[in-house]
């Protein structure tokens, strides 16, 4: 047995994987992992990608750049011209992330699943009664991000964002054994809500992004402030960015989630289900739906 295949033994242990990622001093991992990854010294971070790739399909083929100075620019690492193409049907909202879809489908009143037998209240995710009702009976989609995957997340259509709030919280992990043993996990953790409405109509659009364990801050490009677990406020910021479709919006430092709500008259495009990956720009929802 490889030393790759001994730990993805180990990883698969779900009671050892759960141990592992949660009963750490999150907060305080989390606070490292941010500082390690800002280290420069090209040395150090081959090696570190080199032991990355012990424990996950670390594929960097796809990447402007091939050599890093630091983990970090490798986490936030940008792509090749062309190496993901936007749905063009005007009717779709785009996957603002790749991703491995998570729990999705119809908003049940503001109840959504966060994994078999463990819904939750939109409004906890929101911090918000008001919010949650706008959204009521729409659909969702849970969206996680590995930590070997892309991390920059895109505008999912011609959009304008008016707010961003954000809930300082916890660092669990989010894969599928936390999922399934933390209830209300995604309002636990930390996470910006992100109000948007689309350029063509000013239907309502929410992007979450949910930070976790190891994942150092969440950047949006249009705020001059990184949000992370040091930072204090303010929680609600108003602002006015507009987005083309595809354009970056930011990225997360390590690999998390994002959960999209759309209101009443949207549903999953075909194809889109729990377990499937998609990538940045493929169709996610549809109008009319």
């Amino acid at each position: 047995m490889t030393i790759r295949q001994a730990i993805s033994s180990l990883v698969a242990n779900e009671d050892l994987n759960f141990l592992l990622t949660n009963r750490l001093p999150r907060h305080a991992v989390t606070r490292f992992m941010g500082w390690y990854s800002r280290i420069d010294s090209p040395l150090l971070t081959r090696l570190s990608i080199a032991v990355w790739r012990l424990f996950t399909e670390l594929d960097l083929s796809e990447a402007a750049e091939s050599r890093y100075r630091s983990l970090h620019a490798c986490f936030t690492r940008a792509l090749k011209p062309g190496m993901r193409p936007i749905d063009p049907d005007p009717a779709v909202i785009c996957s603002p992330s790749d991703a491995i879809v998570g729990a999705c489908g119809p908003v049940h009143g503001t109840e959504v699943i966060q994994a078999k037998g463990f819904p939750y209240q939109v409004a906890d995710l929101l911090g918000s009664e008001e919010l949650a009702e706008r959204y009521r009976d729409g659909s969702y989609v849970t969206l996680r991000l590995t930590s070997a995957m892309y991390h920059r997340f895109h505008a999912p259509d011609d959009c304008v964002v008016d707010r961003v709030t954000y809930i300082s919280g916890d660092t669990w992990n989010v894969n599928p054994v936390a999922l399934k043993r933390v209830e209300r996990l995604f309002c636990k953790n930390e996470r910006a809500v992100i109000e948007a409405r689309l350029s063509a109509d000013d239907t309502p659009l929410l992007l979450v992004p949910v930070a976790a364990i190891l994942v150092a801050s969440i950047r949006l490009h249009w705020l001059d402030v990184l949000l992370h677990l040091r930072y204090r406020g303010p929680n609600v910021i108003p602002c006015a960015a507009r987005f083309r479709r595809g354009e970056e919006m930011g990225w997360f430092e390590h690999g998390s989630t994002i959960i999209v709500f759309a209101p009443k008259g949207h549903a999953l495009c075909e194809g889109i289900a729990e377990g499937i990956r998609i990538r940045m720009g493929q169709g996610l929802l549809r109008r009319g739906g």
